[in-house]
């Protein structure tokens, strides 16, 4: 009796029995991915759930327990396949979603040509940089019109700094026959407020690419929920 009650939960908590509209791939087929909550996009990637929940109970259940959506898609594989329901299979399909978004904002970017104060090129950098653990600092090198050319990272770091040297900036800038450059590097603190030391670096790479003709435009800093620019705080050198 209790197996067939089991049996019988499991089916009702099957989203193939709720009303079509209220399915997330149906709802979102008639009315856009706008449309879905969180929860409701991430089932679909997870595809199904596990014994007595459903693919959306599951999703929420693993934003609540990461506490929000980057959060779930920045843990590692261990940490990921703590949840049950979730494993190596899930794990794959969120970072094959993260990284397509990379991917997807790097592709705008290599089209259109960047102003150093829109949402677009700060969106791309917290996707490229706010998740690492230790100190990062990248470069975005750009053409003449102002298109990415490429997105590299050049300095690894502890938790708290990174070293930075304006000759391998250099090199790199040549190799990529960049005319403008954006740097940007991750606070794993948190707190995107520039440093003296940020500052003090800047000003040495200002003046070592101003040898090979190559302009930079700004200096972002990713925090965790803030990004900060030199060109908007006025203290570009």
């Amino acid at each position: 009796m209790v197996i067939g009650y089991k049996i019988l939960n499991d089916r009702l908590m099957s989203i193939n029995n709720w009303p079509e509209l209220e399915r997330p791939r149906e709802k979102l087929l008639s009315a856009g991915a706008e449309s879905l909550s969180d929860a409701e996009l991430l089932a679909i990637l997870l595809r199904s759930g596990t014994t007595g929940k459903s693919a959306v109970d599951l999703a929420r259940d693993t934003l609540t327990h990461f506490d929000g959506l980057r959060n779930t898609l920045d843990a590692d594989m261990r940490t990921l396949c703590i949840m049950r329901g979730l494993g190596k299979t899930s794990y794959a399909q969120l970072q094959a979603a993260r990284v397509l978004s990379q991917r997807y904002l790097g592709e705008s970017l290599s089209r259109d040509r960047i102003f150093i104060h829109s949402k677009q090129i700060r969106q791309y950098l917290c996707t490229r940089l706010r998740h690492y653990q230790q100190e990062v600092f990248a470069c975005v090198f750009l053409d003449i019109k102002h298109r990415m050319i490429s997105f590299e990272k050049l300095f690894f770091g502890t938790l708290d700094t990174a070293s930075i040297h304006p000759r391998e900036v250099v090199k790199s800038a040549l190799k990529h026959n960049a005319s403008a450059v954006i740097f940007a590097h991750n606070h794993p603190s948190g707190n995107a407020e520039p440093s003296l030391a940020d500052q003090a670096i800047t000003q040495q790479l200002i003046k070592a690419l101003e040898l090979v003709d190559v302009t930079v435009l700004d200096h972002m800093i990713i925090g965790d929920t803030d990004v900060r620019s030199f060109a908007e705080l006025g203290i570009m050198p």
